[in-house]
């Protein structure tokens, strides 16, 4: 599989970055079945939250032989400088682990709440903190939603964040501004060195009224041929790489997807764009 290196990190991390999501509602074999066949794809890089339910206990006992073999990423929903360094503690704990390579500012979303995370006191705080006891190693910054590429633009006006993470599909790319604000920001990760995670990749739309029949929050794509059109679509982006879906059942076909993928010509992600307009996006301005 393809690597490519996570910016100022100097990690050549696979394009595929394992999201463990899909670990949170699984049990312990079906974990070990899915780290076992990540691992057989030659994937080095985790991304993993005390939020994602049981996924840190999940993981654990992969890290008693392999922490040296991943990129280990974790990430905050706490706001203030001390639940930040309390739940810090506690995924290392969970994991059995010393530090993590990379860990994040996560759901930052708003204008708003980059305001409460990088105030005097508060979560960035913690993780400067951190940093220098070397809890931690790189310090991220993450979001959901459509305004989060204009986001995070702005946050690295205020701080050297070593990594981004946001969505990215050919759907969500349809809305011409968001993709402007998106292009704008990997844009500016290159020439900053900044790791780019993009997220969603194979996203179809919101559930609605539709039975949830994956444990992702939205309904993702499950036929083959569209996972790799949707995944060679983000791969062809100015980024170091995929989170994958929030679900072990869909992981072998986004491990293969990403492990065929080839570079999308410009006029190619053009008419992916274009076929976006029968589907609904995740994300709508308000």
């Amino acid at each position: 599989m393809e690597t490519r290196c996570f910016g100022r990190t100097g990690h050549m991390s696979t394009v595929a970055i394992l999201g463990t999501a899909a670990f949170g509602k699984v049990d312990q074999s079906t974990t070990d079945e899915a780290m076992k066949l990540a691992m057989d794809f030659g994937v080095n890089h985790i991304d993993i939250a005390p939020s994602y339910g049981r996924a840190e206990d999940r993981v654990a006992p992969w890290m008693i032989n392999h922490r040296k073999d991943f990129f280990l990423g974790c990430k905050t929903l706490e706001r203030t400088q001390t639940d930040v360094r309390a739940e810090l503690l506690g995924s290392l704990k969970r994991l059995g682990i010393d530090y993590f390579d990379l860990y994040q500012l996560h759901a930052v979303k708003t204008i708003e709440s980059l305001d409460e995370v990088t105030r005097s006191g508060g979560a960035l705080d913690a993780l400067i903190k951190a940093k220098e006891e070397g809890l931690i190693r790189y310090i991220g910054i993450t979001g959901h939603g459509v305004y989060a590429p204009s986001v995070f633009l702005e946050a690295l006006n205020r701080f050297r964040f070593d990594s981004v993470l946001f969505p990215v599909n050919f759907i969500q790319f349809a809305d011409a501004e968001y993709r402007k604000d998106a292009l704008a920001l990997m844009d500016r990760c290159k020439k900053e060195d900044v790791g780019v995670m993009m997220i969603k990749s194979i996203c179809k739309g919101p559930w609605g009224e539709k039975e949830q029949s994956f444990h992702t929050w939205y309904e993702p794509f499950t036929d083959y041929e569209t996972i790799q059109k949707a995944v060679s679509f983000a791969l062809s982006q100015d980024a170091s790489g995929i989170c994958t879906a929030g679900d072990t059942r869909l992981l072998q076909k986004v491990l293969q997807a990403c492990e065929n993928f080839s570079m999308l010509t410009e006029s190619e992600s053009k008419e992916i764009i274009k076929s976006a307009s029968q589907y609904e996006p995740l994300f709508t301005r308000e």
